[in-house]
């Protein structure tokens, strides 16, 4: 069988990551590099396989079947409209855009292109969050209550010294780290119909927040509560609990996510369910039956790549959608708001347009 040939547009860290889940597949292989920067010549003699300086190039002379946009952000709406325009499916990295009105444009483009876009939300194709979903759709836990949260992590002196605007505004863990947290509470819990938030930066001192309080309301009626912080050193974040990217250390005792309904609470992602045996019988008096729920790990990127070969193919849409992505973003902005301006920030009407 032919293996489907994909190209990577940015040897960075993310680009890399991509080329060698394309490297280990069996369905897909690593056709071409795309990278004007000098180090990308070593990275594609190592993988063998030739490198453009630009994406025109590559479209004219080596057309693959999908092309992976790991470029950076402000990049993103230009690459992915030309690889739709010569109707090459596409895998475009997270944020969709640099802004929601730039990421509208492209989700306009993209309806009316009828090419396929995923974006590269990788955590939903995580076996972790897809059996957490699951559980929570069966009703195990009833009518959704609840949803406690937290990415809390130390990012080290040398992050901000390497890159000074991750000091200032637009550098923080909000537009960084927060909307990967944004699709995963989507994915659990709904559309997030509302958003409150405090930041502080206190402990650094930087024009940028390091430390975030969130309240979410979504459709449901459930509520949420996110603690957020890049300076505070703790494991509770997805990276230090999920055990899926293996450069990060990972404690198994702790947990990210809280969930809880009428009838119980899942833990994610350890997966430790309290359930009430007995629906009509609950009581904070009564004793819960605690069990831990099976899953399988495996990496997200990974599956994510077989995933995308699926969508080139025709054969499943898109997971996370250029809707999705839109939809990711409009949130986390909205979260920035609510932090400015101490208001409660209905996402009522922006969650309509996008669907629109």
């Amino acid at each position: 069988m032919n293996s489907t040939r994909i190209a990577v547009a940015g040897a960075g860290y993310i680009g890399r990551a991509h080329m060698a889940v394309a490297q280990g597949s069996d369905t897909c292989t690593l056709a071409a590099i795309v990278d004007p920067s000098p180090a990308a010549v070593a990275i594609a003699n190592e993988a063998r396989v030739p490198l453009y300086r630009t994406l025109d190039e590559l479209l004219e002379r080596d057309r693959p079947d999908g092309v992976i946009l790991a470029t950076p952000n402000q990049l993103h709406v230009e690459h992915a409209s030309r690889c739709l325009a010569a109707r090459v499916p596409t895998l475009l990295e997270k944020p969709i855009a640099p802004s929601v009105d730039e990421a509208e444009l492209l989700v306009a483009e993209a309806r009316r292109s009828g090419v396929p876009l995923l974006i590269g939300h990788h955590r939903a194709h995580s076996p972790i969050m897809a059996r957490a979903r699951q559980l929570i759709d069966e009703g195990r836990l009833g009518k959704l209550v609840a949803v406690m949260g937290s990415a809390v992590f130390f990012k080290p002196d040398e992050y901000f010294a390497d890159a000074d605007w991750r000091r200032q505004p637009g550098g923080g863990p909000i537009l960084l780290n927060m909307i990967h947290e944004v699709h995963n509470l989507r994915m659990l819990c709904g559309e997030i119909v509302a958003v409150q938030a405090i930041a502080s930066h206190a402990t650094r001192g930087f024009a940028v927040e390091d430390t975030v309080a969130i309240n979410l309301r979504f459709a449901s009626g459930a509520l949420g509560s996110f603690m957020l912080s890049d300076t505070a050193a703790s494991a509770r974040s997805w990276e230090q609990t999920a055990r899926e990217n293996h450069a990060y250390p990972t404690y198994p005792d702790e947990d990210c996510y809280v969930i809880a309904g009428t009838f119980g609470s899942l833990a994610v992602p350890t997966m430790r369910l309290k359930t009430y045996a007995n629906a009509a019988d609950r009581s904070w008096w009564k004793p819960f039956d605690v069990s831990v729920a099976d899953m399988t790990r495996d990496d997200p990127l990974k599956r994510q790549i077989e995933h995308f070969v699926r969508v080139i193919h025709g054969e499943e849409p898109p997971l996370v959608s250029a809707e999705d992505g839109l939809r990711n973003l409009r949130i986390t902005e909205a979260i920035v708001e609510a932090a400015r301006t101490g208001t409660l920030v209905d996402t009522t009407l922006t969650a309509e347009a996008t669907l629109n």
